[in-house]
């Protein structure tokens, strides 16, 4: 139970972290680290294409790695990463990223390349739609902790 709370932290903090940011006030485009590809980071995204994602019909049916699919859980479905594969999805749109857990085999509809949960497309703002163009960018596990570390121990203020 606390390794579940935990990984729900940390995935709700990453969610955060990941979110893309707009334009300064200045109309630069600053990019950040976090959720964007910064000039020296350049590099191909692993995968580009359509998602899509699935709910309700599926909670609690097992997954490929043998746990109980929870549509409010960030996971996704993959057909050739490894499970337990953390990647950052992009929805291209409007530019939101959120990092997920594969734990499932699929999409096996079309030329979808990932099966969102419910709770990440609804935090990439296009569950209403169905299918949404995003990118896919493997994220390893050092970067992973070096992002959620910091912020879980931060104190909280509540402007007193």
């Amino acid at each position: 139970m606390r390794t579940r709370i935990a990984q729900s932290l940390a995935m709700l903090l990453l969610v955060g972290l990941g979110a893309a940011q707009g334009p300064g006030k200045s109309g630069e485009n600053h990019k950040s680290s976090v959720g964007r590809v910064t000039s020296s980071q350049k590099s191909k995204p692993y995968q580009d294409g359509t998602a899509s994602w699935y709910g309700a019909y599926f909670q609690g049916r097992e997954t490929a790695n043998g746990e109980n699919y929870d549509m409010y859980d960030m996971t996704a479905a993959h057909r050739t990463l490894p499970l337990g594969t953390f990647v950052r999805v992009t929805n291209l749109e409007n530019r939101r990223a959120v990092v997920v857990r594969i734990n499932d085999r699929g999409p096996y509809v079309g030329d979808r390349i990932i099966d969102l949960s419910y709770n990440a497309a609804r935090s990439l703002d296009f569950k209403d739609k169905g299918l949404q163009k995003v990118r896919i960018d493997v994220v390893h596990p050092r970067d992973t902790a070096s992002l959620a570390a910091p912020v879980l121990f931060q104190p909280v203020s509540y402007g007193r």
